[in-house]
């Protein structure tokens, strides 16, 4: 049995695995979850310091659904987080598209691939080779 404190409340509770926070927390994170989505639908150009005023959510709660990619703003609106890696503005995510893609080109590179095996190995021997014996007089 593995037991926690909860990071936003401080009580003991039983950890299975994930973020620990205990499940009284995670129910209060997904009904402040639902509010907020909610109210991005009614209000798409709604900047993140508003949503977070608003709806009394801290703005690194709202920034971390953003890159969970849980919670999404219109693309006409404003609002953006950055890329983990270049700092470039995007809308969901960690990542940029070009991050993206560098990074799964440099793990696909990081492995060997088998090469490609031949069919038939003696296809490139000649055709002409025959049988041979050892002793001619049999």
């Amino acid at each position: 049995m593995n037991v926690k404190n909860c990071v936003k409340c401080g009580k003991i509770f039983n950890y299975i695995g994930g973020r620990p926070i205990c499940p009284a927390c995670v129910k209060n994170l997904e009904e402040e979850f639902k509010t907020v989505r909610t109210y991005v639908k009614r209000n798409p150009n709604a900047s993140i310091a508003e949503v977070s005023e608003v709806n009394e959510v801290d703005i690194k709660q709202i920034k971390q659904w953003i890159r969970e990619e849980k919670l999404s703003f219109s693309k006409d609106s404003g609002v953006g987080i950055d890329c983990e890696i270049c700092g470039v503005t995007i809308k969901t995510g960690r990542f940029c598209d070009t991050c993206k893609k560098t990074v799964t080109n440099e793990l696909n590179n990081a492995y060997d691939r088998p090469k490609k095996v031949e069919e038939n190995p003696f296809a490139n021997q000649k055709k002409e080779t025959k049988m041979r014996f050892m002793n001619k007089d049999r």
